[in-house]
């Protein structure tokens, strides 16, 4: 069937609309990413094995299971126990959970790469644990650990599509709906994914020049 750029017009509208809740989850859910992130590699960095190794526990769970079924544990399992969030908030959640995982390792190796001296240095001039971490480990661990941090924000924008499954109306749930009036699927599918690859590039473009921006 040949490609209809007269259809393909007619709809690009609606998908680059709908896009926009693709946009906005992948960045709510980098935000709680980060944020988890960090809780989890500070606490798998504790000398207190009660409180390491259950988190590294959980934290291997939740990385070697498909995210499909994460998302579909907090939105069809959780309402049995009391718990009901709204597709787009669990989303977030599944995602940001998900990823947290991940970018601890990076956090974790972030912190590790500072030298010694510098703890070292903060103890010395009496510094509380939390002040040395914010004013003067975090400073210098964060720049390293951008690139990779921007990389998985990247990786997460192109995961969001999975939240069709539990009826977000982002980006891949328009084209399907789309599709499914007309039962033509090449013009909103091709388009899909000619949006995913113009944003990803324009995403990788950024995390280049940081990268460079970074090295200097």
């Amino acid at each position: 069937m040949p490609f209809d750029i007269e259809y393909a017009r007619a709809i690009l509208p609606l998908l680059l609309k709908a896009s926009i809740i693709t946009v906005e989850a992948t960045f709510l859910a980098m935000f709680v990413a980060l944020i988890g992130g960090l809780i989890l590699a500070l606490a798998l960095r504790s000398h207190l094995r009660l409180i390491s190794w259950p988190i590294w526990a959980v934290a291997q769970f939740i990385r070697s299971t498909p995210l499909l079924i994460q998302i579909y544990f907090l939105f069809f399992v959780l309402p049995d126990f009391g718990i009901t969030l709204p597709p787009f908030t669990t989303g977030v959640i599944a995602l940001g959970i998900h990823y947290s995982c991940y970018i601890a390792e990076v956090y974790r190796a972030g912190l590790e790469s500072v030298p010694k001296g510098q703890w070292e240095a903060a103890v010395a001039l009496n510094y509380s644990k939390p002040r040395a971490m914010a004013e003067i480990i975090l400073p210098q661990a964060l720049p390293p650990m951008v690139p990779v941090l921007t990389n998985y924000m990247i990786v997460m924008f192109k995961d969001t599509p999975i939240l069709a499954s539990i009826t977000v109306i982002e980006l891949m749930q328009t084209a399907n709906i789309i599709a499914s009036e007309r039962f033509l699927y090449v013009e909103p599918m091709t388009l899909v994914g000619l949006i995913f690859l113009a944003m990803s590039l324009i995403a990788s473009a950024g995390v280049r020049i940081l990268e460079g921006r970074l090295a200097r």
